[in-house]
């Protein structure tokens, strides 16, 4: 699998990212319900791949996120107890990540940098988190390369992603973005065309000397008719995204249709 078309890229609306308000910490924005609906299954699965399986100690190990935008998962990563650092593209994103870090007496480095070229040495990090982020680069591949670089012998990749099917074509991007009577995100958040199947992903990191481990799937704890009931009752005012989150979240699935998580060991 090589990188993706320039014309998908460009579909995606990355500008979202650089918008003057707050949309990752504020609880009447879309991108809250990633720390609400999200967060929950990914942290809990990692943390059990990485604590309970790879016995690995937080304490005394450095974490990088890739595409950290607000921080919203960077401030779960070093609650584990990371001495993390989060890279983003995005000034703007950084600025409400750092200040939101700040307040919450936290200890996390920024940097601004993109995937492609991560500005660290090589074999500085035990754990990469690449969650929310692999669907939206230019160059995957590349973005592969750059993570295992920077992980020593033995450290671990950890990520998230969507697949490309056609569930996911009716749910993530119709019913998530372009679908009015129940769309929750911003129109062209995500493009199809540059979801990943679990085999492509596979085979990219093989690749690049990252042992591939494990794909566990996700789905929502609501059965699907509840979900757009939901949904419509956010769309029509009659739901906050706060209260959109207190009802909707993701749960660990064996269904890999929509969104999986994973994760990978590079090699001695």
């Amino acid at each position: 699998m090589g990188g993706f078309l320039r014309q998908d890229y460009d579909r995606i609306d990355n500008a979202l990212y650089n918008a003057e308000n707050d949309q990752w910490w504020q609880p009447d924005s879309g991108l809250y319900l990633l720390k609400t609906s999200i967060n929950p299954v990914r942290v809990g699965y990692f943390k059990k791949q990485l604590f309970n399986e790879l016995k690995i100690a937080p304490l005394g190990s450095v974490a990088l996120e890739v595409g950290c935008g607000g921080g919203i998962l960077c401030e779960e990563i070093a609650r584990m107890g990371f001495d993390v650092t989060g890279i983003d593209p995005s000034a703007q994103s950084l600025n409400f990540a750092i200040k939101h870090a700040k307040t919450g007496g936290l200890q996390i480095k920024y940097e601004q940098g993109t995937g492609e070229s991560l500005p660290f040495q090589d074999h500085t990090f035990d754990v990469v988190f690449c969650c929310d982020v692999l669907e939206h680069v230019h160059d995957l591949p590349q973005v592969i390369s750059e993570t295992s670089r920077v992980l020593k012998p033995g450290g671990v990749l950890c990520y998230d992603t969507i697949n490309r099917t056609i569930i996911s074509k009716l749910i993530a991007i119709n019913i998530a973005q372009r679908w009015n009577r129940w769309a929750f995100m911003p129109p062209n958040l995500h493009v199809w065309e540059m979801f990943i199947k679990p085999d492509e992903l596979k085979s990219l990191l093989q690749q690049y000397n990252l042992e591939w481990k494990e794909h566990r799937g996700t789905a929502p704890n609501l059965s699907y008719p509840k979900v757009l009931y939901y949904l419509r009752k956010r769309a029509l005012g009659e739901m906050s995204y706060r209260d959109l989150g207190e009802k909707l979240l993701l749960v660990e699935s064996e269904d890999m249709n929509i969104m999986y998580m994973g994760y990978a060991i590079k090699k001695q």
